[in-house]
């Protein structure tokens, strides 16, 4: 809307130019000011204009009641990188069949994250959605935590020698039991690990997973949890060999605890998250074995199936899902899924229709992020070639308009076909 109002000015109609601009500039603000999620225990609500206006145009609200909860995605975007330390921002997506509520770092993104993980069960929590539960803490804490443990600052282990970084055991016999005071300070270390990572301090969480280990080399939820700090190392330094290393771990996990089906659910979703999914098969499918009512392991078998393309082994997979699944909510989820892969293996048409969608939508993607780009090229040129040549300044506002009307084109058709195509279901 300032870039419309931007068009006013040129053309000379000042007065829209400044409704415009006001009312843009003062709605907008409101509209986030007001805008709020609320959590009495057992309900998230969304309150504010946006929620007033959904409520008195569709007569329905953007609420969310625990039970009707499908599963909640965890998200991280990195925003700042300096030394060893990284500052993330994450976002939290609630989801249910009618509605999804999303919120992010703020203000009262802890306190929110505190009161609402705990009571959302397990499996339908993915695996940074456990870790926000489990180790966010207030920054100020875990530099308290650290210093008590005495790990060093990331700017001292920076100047560390490179040559002292990989795992080394200790000489002792691995059958003997390790004492008590020990195995109190494996576990403190490991906390404070896991909480470090979740503040972004990763070479001081990378050195409390060291003197963790060393104590407790066999500990596979240790091992998996380091395998998860490595892939972060991977992704903020941008190194391949700490993605490899971080694989190895995991698989390494996997085998250091091959009874605990809940580890092996973790370790095969992480897996798969870091593109081996033939690996991630293999442990999802071992965690089935131990325990047939792995609801998370059969999710995981049909993604990894829908990767492979065989879309009669992801109706399985979520019929299982579906059979074994311990709530209303978590059935509704596998049914649908089910109905949807189903009618797309049996339907020609609908499978032609959704592919189209995606490609579509595929397309509309990358059209709104080069238009986004091209826009603010154009609309720079415009400005600066203003007062040196119009020829060149009318050709720059031309492609800026053209620009803009392509990115909310693009932005529009998107919002349409991120929905499936309807699929009738079985009650």
């Amino acid at each position: 809307m300032t870039f419309v109002a931007l068009i006013c000015l040129r053309t000379h109609r000042d007065l829209a130019a400044l409704i415009i601009t006001f009312g843009t500039w003062t709605t907008i603000p409101l509209l986030i000011l007001t805008d709020r999620l609320s959590f009495d225990g057992s309900t998230l609500r969304r309150h504010g204009l946006v929620a007033l206006a959904q409520r008195t145009m569709f007569r329905r609200g953007l609420d969310l009641m625990i039970d009707d909860i499908e599963r909640v995605e965890v998200s991280s975007v990195r925003t700042v990188r300096r030394g060893g330390n990284v500052r993330y921002r994450y976002r939290v997506d609630v989801m249910a069949e009618t509605a999804s509520l999303t919120f992010s770092s703020g203000a009262n993104f802890r306190r929110m994250v505190r009161a609402l993980l705990p009571r959302i069960a397990e499996y339908k929590l993915d695996a940074r959605a456990c870790e926000l539960r489990d180790h966010l803490v207030e920054t100020a804490a875990v530099r308290e935590e650290a210093d008590r443990l005495g790990i060093a600052s990331s700017d001292v282990l920076e100047n560390t020698s490179k040559t002292v970084q990989r795992i080394e055991h200790r000489r002792r016999d691995l059958s003997t039991t390790t004492s008590e005071q020990d195995s109190e300070r494996a576990a403190l270390l490991r906390r404070c690990a896991n909480d470090l990572r979740m503040a972004g301090r990763l070479k001081q969480s990378a050195e409390a997973f060291r003197r963790a280990l060393l104590i407790s080399p066999r500990n596979a939820w240790l091992i998996y949890e380091y395998g998860r700090l490595l892939k972060s190392q991977a992704s903020a330094f941008g190194d391949a060999r700490l993605l490899g290393r971080a694989c190895a771990a995991l698989k390494l996990a996997s085998m250091r605890a091959p009874e605990d089906a809940q580890l092996l659910e973790r370790v095969g979703e992480s897996l798969l998250e870091y593109c081996d999914p033939m690996r991630a098969s293999k442990v999802f499918r071992r965690a089935v074995d131990l325990d047939e009512k792995s609801y998370r392991a059969q999710l995981g078998l049909a993604e990894v199936a829908l990767t492979d393309g065989k879309l009669a082994h992801v109706i399985h997979h979520y019929n299982e899902a579906r059979r074994i699944a311990r709530d209303k909510s978590a059935e509704r989820l596998a049914r649908r899924e089910a109905d949807y892969y189903s009618r797309l293996n049996n339907d020609e048409d609908y499978l032609a229709s959704e592919l189209r969608r995606m490609n579509w939508l595929e397309g509309a993607g990358r059209i709104q992020h080069v238009s986004a780009r091209l826009s603010f090229a154009a609309l720079l040129v415009a400005l600066i070639a203003s007062s040196v040549d119009p020829i060149v300044a009318g050709l720059a506002w031309a492609l800026a308009s053209s620009s803009i009307i392509a990115w909310s084109g693009s932005l529009i058709t998107r919002r349409f076909l991120t929905t499936r195509g309807r699929v009738e279901t079985d009650a």
